[in-house]
């Protein structure tokens, strides 16, 4: 029930239901994602965003394709690194800067941590800093899904190091016991903040966690984009039809430090280098361009564009104004409600 490892037959689009333009906004975004990461930093070190930034450079492939291949009303678990999942289920660029830049027209009203990315209208949550919990949400989620019979999921991401914590057990072991419509996915990075992944399991595959629940776990390239695509397509698909959750680990890396306040000097430059060779986007633009779903060149006007859009974005977002203190107080318990009474 349960293997170990998958490899995708060829690397061409012609197995998976993909058209040439679905496969071209996939491209698409997948850059959007990486240049928004890029101008995230750059703000930083510029002084112009309130708190810390937490980029997904070199794994975007494992978060964004996943979010991509959603219904609109299908539900996302984020944690802290899934700028990805966003711009994978169509998060307006403003909404997105909005939030790096802790707006009041924020999502999250300027209340949250900027790289919390959520945003209510297509069902992806504004997470907390709590490693995993995003699991149990979207465990619960799922349950509601089920229950109200929409052909809805929930899905939900964690990290290597989130593997530990007893909120993922506890909601792989739920969710399996009641077949629930969920897909997890592990993106196995290899660092949990400056821990090696040596220091925190003996197991090669973190898939083989799903082993203890009687659920199928699998482990792909996560810097494979189609092979992310064709193993999330059937795994959604399957819990969309009745068939049980599934957990799918993706072999990855981030670039950069946990956070831009982290040099990751406990990291060597052979071992980043080598994976900044795995980059998924280029890999993924090199088989477009071969099966002509991109000309030469094309892809570097896309590129353009995402950058003119995000200027644009950028613009808007910085003459929005920050919350007031007075907003503290608000959105505090639902509406018409105070401990319970109406």
């Amino acid at each position: 029930m349960v293997s170990s490892r998958t490899k995708t037959a060829g690397s061409g689009l012609a197995r998976l239901d993909l058209s040439d333009e679905r496969a071209k906004e996939l491209y698409r975004r997948l850059y959007t994602s990486r240049l928004i990461d890029e101008r995230g930093r750059k703000l930083f070190r510029q002084g112009r965003m309130l708190g810390n930034m937490y980029t997904a450079a070199g794994q975007e492939a494992i978060t964004l394709v996943p979010a991509f291949l959603l219904k609109e009303l299908d539900f996302i678990g984020p944690s802290h690194r899934e700028l990805p999942a966003s711009v994978g289920k169509g998060v307006p660029l403003k909404a997105i800067f909005a939030q790096i830049l802790a707006r009041a027209v924020s999502p999250d009203k300027g209340k949250s941590h900027p790289c919390h990315y959520g945003y209510a209208p297509l069902r992806v949550l504004t997470p907390a800093s709590t490693v995993a919990a995003q699991y149990v949400v979207a465990t619960g989620v799922a349950l509601a899904y089920k229950m109200q019979k929409q052909g809805l999921i929930a899905i939900a991401y964690t990290g290597d190091g989130g593997t530990a914590r007893g909120d993922f057990h506890e909601a792989l072991n739920f969710a399996a016991v009641h077949k629930l419509p969920a897909v997890y996915f592990i993106q196995n990075n290899l660092w949990a903040e400056s821990v090696p992944l040596s220091l925190q399991t003996a197991l090669t595959d973190l898939s083989d966690r799903a082993k203890a629940y009687g659920m199928p776990g699998i482990t792909i390239d996560g810097n494979d984009v189609l092979e992310v695509y064709e193993t999330a397509s059937k795994a959604i698909e399957k819990a969309r039809n009745g068939g049980g959750p599934t957990l799918i680990e993706g072999k990855t890396y981030r670039w950069y430090g946990h956070s831009e306040i982290d040099p990751a000097n406990y990291r060597s430059d052979e071992e980043v280098n080598a994976w900044k060779a795995k980059d998924p986007l280029p890999r993924y633009e090199k088989v477009l361009v071969e099966e002509g779903v991109l000309k030469p060149g094309e892809g570097a006007e896309i590129q353009a564009q995402i950058s003119k859009d995000i200027e644009e974005a950028l613009a808007w977002a910085e003459e929005q104004p920050y919350a007031t203190p007075e907003t503290a107080y608000t959105d505090v318990f639902a509406p018409g409600t105070f401990g319970g009474y109406a």
